[in-house]
């Protein structure tokens, strides 16, 4: 399990920068249709864009987060398949 720690790492860095990018877009375009900067949108159309793109931050983050306790666990545990049922105190 330790050779896929770095995999684990990384990934939980690319999907927490999506996350806020997704927050961040979904805010910016959620605000203009809200302010009427989008005519060719309702401006209930900007509630709408604004929960969407905040459930999937919330979605994204949650991920990563699932992803860094598991990192700890595979840290605490010493990721040996043989054994290692021993946790390790940090």
């Amino acid at each position: 399990m330790r050779e896929h720690l770095g995999f684990l790492k990384t990934s939980s860095v690319v999907v927490k920068v999506a996350a806020w990018i997704f927050l961040l877009l979904g805010i910016i375009g959620g605000l203009t249709m809200l302010l009427g900067y989008v005519p060719a949108y309702p401006r209930w159309m900007g509630i709408a864009v604004l929960v969407f793109y905040t459930f999937f931050f919330f979605f994204f983050y949650i991920i990563a987060k699932i992803a860094d306790l598991l990192i700890k666990i595979i840290s605490a545990i010493g990721g040996s398949t043989a054994g290692g049922n021993e946790i390790k105190k940090e």
